[in-house]
């Protein structure tokens, strides 16, 4: 039943903005790109060459993107192409991410070689971001056979760990402004005020997909501990139902509630870094609350039609459609809650396919998995 919920919703699925190059389709991407490598299901894989062709014009462009914009949650999709080109080993899929990686080489940097989140948020680095650009560039380098472009990589996430880490939290900020201009900006540190779990889990992955590519040694064992760190810190966090609040580290703030895309992007994180040589009880502790999200978040609408409820539609920083977005504990709980949002059901589609891939599993992938998803469904409605 579970796999029905994300053939019905794939196969409804409306490009997030109306066909046009974006980062929203791209969690799409890799929540199918997840499933068939963990099933080998052709069906998964049709699904994405159909959605991804469909934004590739004529003449081998990628509909609506522009370099100029300088924007970096655009390179996000690119994942698909390389995806698609080591599948198929077809150089039109490479072809077209090629401008992609273009974008990466003028792309605006900090004085610390960071990309600049986008050119209209300067000298600032988001978690978000890291997760958009870092992991195609690394693949796309492995693809293209450009391994400068991997080295440069692991140095930029790694100064962006530093930049954006709370040690006083043992957390990582959503944003850091280099020019202390910004108004969310501390002025001593440069870092946004709370701690977005989204973020995090933006973060969370970029990990985890650039591990999977390092071959051993110690540039891979050092992400892999950091990651370890981020993942002990992360199980101190949950909630008594083993989820994560929207605010993370607050559940005295009023308001705040288990945040569903935050939730699923973490059982992705620790059952995917028990696999790549993290410690394996992550494995179960990532499925327990994969298991909770479906439980409580994966009921029916008023049609019966089963949606993923309690997702953060988006939260940023800084000045965006009339409003100032400040980065507090309260803007944050203030964000629109959009049910079966793609920023949600992408990463349920990954963290389900790792299920179905750990060694370590508990069985929650197995047939009676979609047994229990239906009994719980039907226990709300």
């Amino acid at each position: 039943m579970l796999q029905d919920y994300f053939e019905t919703y794939v196969r409804d699925y409306e490009y997030y903005k109306g066909g046009a190059w974006c980062y929203e389709d791209g969690c799409l991407y890799r929540g199918l790109s997840a499933l068939h490598q963990a099933t080998g299901e052709k069906r998964w894989l049709d699904h994405l060459v159909r959605l991804v062709g469909g934004q590739i014009d004529a003449q081998g462009r990628l509909v609506g993107y522009e370099i100029e914009e300088f924007n970096i949650d655009n390179i996000l999709s690119g994942r698909a192409l390389v995806f698609l080109h080591t599948l198929t080993g077809e150089t039109t899929w490479l072809d077209a991410a090629a401008p992609l990686a273009r974008q990466l080489e003028t792309h605006p940097r900090t004085e610390s070689d960071v990309y600049w989140h986008k050119l209209r948020y300067p000298h600032q680095i988001w978690l978000d971001g890291l997760y958009m650009a870092l992991p195609f560039k690394v693949e796309y380098a492995r693809a293209a056979s450009k391994p400068a472009m991997v080295d440069e990589a692991l140095r930029q996430f790694s100064t962006a760990l530093d930049l954006t880490y709370d040690r006083d939290a043992d957390l990582y900020r959503h944003g850091y402004d280099e020019a202390r201009q910004q108004p969310w900006a501390d002025a001593e540190s440069g870092l946004s005020p709370a701690h977005w779990a989204r973020s995090i889990g933006w973060l969370a992955m970029a990990f985890v997909d650039i591990v999977e590519h390092l071959p051993p040694g110690p540039e891979r064992q050092e992400l892999v501990d950091r990651a370890s760190a981020l993942a002990a810190r992360l199980l101190a966090l949950r909630t008594s139902d083993h989820r994560w609040l929207q605010v993370i580290d607050r559940p005295d703030a009023a308001g705040n509630y288990p945040e569903s895309s935050a939730t699923a992007m973490f059982s992705y994180f620790l059952q995917k870094l028990a696999r790549l040589g993290g410690p394996v009880a992550l494995a179960e502790a990532g499925e327990t609350s994969f298991r909770s999200l479906v439980r409580h978040e994966l009921r029916p609408d008023a049609h019966g039609r089963l949606q993923l409820h309690n997702i953060c539609c988006v939260a940023g920083l800084g000045g965006f459609n009339g409003r100032y977005r400040d980065g507090t504990v309260g803007y944050y709980l203030s964000e629109e809650i959009r049910p079966d949002d793609i920023k949600g059901v992408g990463p349920l589609m990954m963290a389900y396919a790792e299920t179905l891939r750990n060694p370590q599993s508990v069985g929650l992938a197995s047939p009676q998995m979609d047994e229990y998803v239906e009994l719980a469904a039907a226990a709300k409605r």
